[in-house]
């Protein structure tokens, strides 16, 4: 009979998935850090997976967006063309097909900047998660550089890589889209009368007891099901994911051969896995624009008042 501490040993050494999973999907958090720095009054801000992939994005978008852009003007011809082309068509419909049917024409200037960047950021995001950088960054280092344990390469390969799977993150873009909106209201009618604006005039004295806390709770509302909408999405498709290319690692354990693991992974997990990275592809530009879409509705609806 085996021993306890074999039994111990051979449980460490089983594949488990769920660990697997959330590894992948969750951010690197604070014991892997990519670069450790002291707490400053408590709190800790070392930068993590998630955070190295906010700073990525968003210097790359804003150099892509601004030498395209430097680019083309320089030029003789006004027609553009290549990314520029691209970047042109992306403008257009975030403001001609998004942001003036909600807002309307006078403040369409004002909020397409903050429309578009919502929306490009999150796409950039969505796409690179999609991305194995990382994982293949860490296959290098396996085979070839072999770094100590906490060095930055084996720190940087924890974690996910998609930045919008992480409720804190989208927590931020939603809360934004909420200070938005008391802009939004406050420029269109002035400060006093935005509130006024929550409910309508005119009603019943004992109606407002109902409709004022149902209309307050409405404001918070909108910002959570922002966050929660973006978040889940992109951790969800990423979890199926993994959760069926596991299958491999699972019944190769089960039948404790190769064979069965290399038969379910060609039968099953990779066809699966497949299709899902292609409706993923769907996911990341559909979830992108229903954050800027709804973002443009929230905010008109402050300014374009209906009861």
């Amino acid at each position: 009979m085996r021993q306890p501490e074999e039994h111990v040993e051979l449980a460490e050494e089983r594949f488990n998935a769920a660990e697997v999973i959330i590894g992948h999907v969750a951010n690197s958090g604070f014991d892997h850090p990519i670069v450790h720095l002291p707490p400053v009054f408590g709190i800790d801000f070392s930068v993590t997976k998630h955070v190295f992939m906010l700073w990525f994005v968003s210097t790359f978008l804003f150099l892509a967006v601004t030498l395209t852009t430097r680019r083309y003007l320089r030029q003789d011809r006004m027609v553009p063309s290549g990314l520029m082309n691209a970047l042109e068509f992306i403008v257009q419909f975030i403001r001609d097909s998004i942001v003036l049917p909600n807002v309307g024409e006078k403040f369409v200037r004002t909020w397409t900047p903050l429309v578009l960047t919502f929306f490009l950021f999150i796409l950039g995001s969505n796409v690179i998660g999609l991305i194995p950088i990382f994982d293949l960054l860490g296959l290098i280092d396996y085979m070839v550089l072999h770094t100590e344990e906490h060095s930055v390469i084996k720190n940087i390969v924890h974690g996910g890589t998609t930045s919008t799977a992480n409720f804190n993150v989208t927590s931020a873009l939603a809360s934004i889209t909420f200070v938005s909106i008391i802009i939004a209201g406050t420029k269109a009618h002035g400060f006093v009368k935005h509130w006024v604006n929550l409910v309508p005039s005119g009603l019943a004295w004992p109606l407002y007891i109902l409709l004022i806390p149902i209309e307050i709770m409405g404001m918070f509302v909108k910002p959570f099901a922002l966050t929660m909408r973006l978040a889940a999405n992109m951790t969800g498709g990423h979890i199926a994911i993994l959760a069926i290319l596991s299958f491999v690692f699972l019944f190769t354990e089960m039948f404790s051969s190769s064979a069965a693991g290399i038969g379910v992974g060609l039968a099953v997990s990779i066809p699966l896995a497949t299709s899902i990275m292609a409706l993923e592809l769907i996911v990341v530009l559909v979830q992108a624009y229903v954050f800027a879409l709804l973002t443009a509705v929230f905010i008109g609806m402050a300014i374009n008042v209906h009861h």
